[in-house]
């Protein structure tokens, strides 16, 4: 029978393998095809099924892989007016972000989620290993009393493109990233810095606006969003894109969905191929 404990290991081993496509355990055999569909001959518990359903895509990744991560209300909100936040979701989807984290070789927020937050960014709540944190602050504005410069649970990149950033600990590296006046900096050229230090297997966690950054730009490969039976009525929303003028627009990618505590987990496969359908 293979159990969430069992089901978590192997997963963790096929991340570290970098996209490795099958374990053994004494008689207990998982497999993944090129196409990313897992199978097996043992039996599973419910738990193991909905983890291997939402997680194989990211630890058996074995090329550049970015995945989005969203807790929202039922009425589409990742926080009050305030930014009051802790929490939307329950602890259970709080444990899947965390797994999340240790499946991946970085997580990405912006600096209104690490102003407003002061994050760990870390695996907590799960066996793994912490992943690279990355902070989007285009405009040097995060001070070095925030938690992800102060604090060496991992290795920590600021990413400016002021030249100004937070590099008085051994953990915390400086990274510049080239822009154009009156624009954001492209989500892909953000990927493709991470890809050039070994950083293939990325994570943006938030806020809601990187989120829609890297939505809207076509970088995703899949989107997560839990969704909390939970009505905010007004504050921050989870994605903000561009508006379009019919539905045919709108974006449409295929999904699978999980009970995930009290909360629903939906997993999003996107096209990388396009962005929002608004360029």
């Amino acid at each position: 029978m293979i159990d969430e404990t069992y089901a978590w290991q192997w997963l963790r081993d096929a991340a570290r393998s970098h996209g490795g496509h099958s374990a053994d355990a004494g008689s207990t055999r998982l497999t993944v095809d090129n196409a990313g569909r897992w199978q097996t001959e043992e039996a599973l518990t419910d738990a193991a099924r909905a983890m291997l359903d939402a997680l194989v895509p990211v630890a058996c990744s074995g090329a550049t892989f970015v995945i989005g991560q969203l807790g929202q209300s039922l009425d589409g909100r990742i926080a009050t007016a305030s930014g009051h936040s802790h929490y939307v979701t329950g602890y259970a989807s709080r444990v899947h972000l965390h797994r999340l984290r240790a499946l991946v070789d970085a997580v990405v927020v912006g600096a209104g989620t690490v102003a407003a937050d002061d994050p760990q960014l870390t695996v907590r709540h799960v066996e793994g290993d912490n992943p690279v944190r990355v902070v989007l602050d285009p405009r040097g504005r995060l001070g070095a009393d925030r938690r992800l410069f102060s604090d060496p649970a991992a290795p920590t990149l600021h990413l400016t493109a002021t030249g100004r950033a937070q590099d008085r600990h051994a953990h915390v590296r400086h990274v510049a990233l080239a822009s154009t006046p009156g624009q954001s900096v492209p989500a892909a050229s953000i990927v493709a810095r991470l890809a050039e230090r070994g950083l293939r297997r990325v994570l943006v966690e938030g806020g809601g606006a990187t989120v829609s950054r890297f939505v809207d730009d076509g970088v995703l490969d899949r989107l997560h969003v839990v969704v909390a039976p939970m009505l905010i009525g007004s504050g921050r929303p989870a994605l903000s894109l561009p508006e379009i003028d019919t539905l045919e627009r709108a974006l449409r990618p295929a999904c699978q969905s999980a009970a995930m505590g009290e909360d629903r987990l939906f997993d999003l496969a996107l096209d990388r191929a396009h962005a929002s359908g608004n360029g």
